[in-house]
């Protein structure tokens, strides 16, 4: 679902910037490792700061990139304008990628799949685009922090069916993937790096 006017003001701000680069992205890094010379793909864009962050830390060589929100799409490009035919972007859904299976060397969530109501979809769609051997990086909300009295009246997200850390590992588990590391943070965040088998 596409993030409400409170919350595109919080993803789209240098200090959430800051968080992206100097928490998260050190923490995908050190559970995961780099990927030098793939191609990766993120889900949910935003502005391009995370395609920025895959090629600057992690050292992609092409990163494909796309955002529910045409509005977000077309700032990314402006961002990236200058990296050439080194990025694709374009308006999709996670449940439905618009890429081809096997394409990826890796797959980052920078905090979308707690949007996506059919989560467990989108799971998949992260599978299957993966190659034999790939690995997702995924940085996630739990339900602890979106069930609190505060954020569940400030933020838009889906209410049913929503997953702590556990129900997110088990669901990876059973969408095929090898879970590889798991770290949380006051159970309300959590990092997952999981891999699709090379057989």
């Amino acid at each position: 679902m596409l993030l409400n006017r409170t919350e595109t003001l919080l993803m789209n701000n240098p200090v959430r910037a800051a968080l992206q680069r100097q928490v998260e992205a050190r923490m995908f890094e050190s559970l995961g490792g780099t990927v030098r010379g793939k191609a990766c793909l993120e889900v949910g864009c935003g502005r391009g700061e995370g395609v920025e962050i895959i090629f600057e830390r992690f050292g992609a060589a092409r990163v494909d990139a796309f955002d529910l929100d045409p509005k977000m799409v077309a700032l990314a490009r402006q961002r990236l304008a200058g990296r050439g035919r080194s990025v694709r972007l374009w308006q999709g859904s996670v449940t439905a990628i618009d890429a081809p299976s096997g394409g990826y060397a890796a797959v980052f969530d920078f905090g979308i799949v707690h949007h996506v109501p059919d989560w467990r979809r989108a799971l998949s769609e992260m599978y299957r685009v993966l190659e034999p051997g790939g690995r997702l990086y995924a940085e996630e909300v739990l339900a602890g922090f979106l069930a609190s009295p505060l954020w569940s009246r400030v933020l838009d997200h889906p209410k049913e069916d929503r997953f702590d850390a556990i129900t997110f590992a088990e669901a990876l588990t059973a969408t095929g993937f090898e879970l590889r590391q798991v770290r949380t943070l006051w159970n309300r965040f959590a990092w997952f790096v999981a891999d699709r088998p090379v057989s």
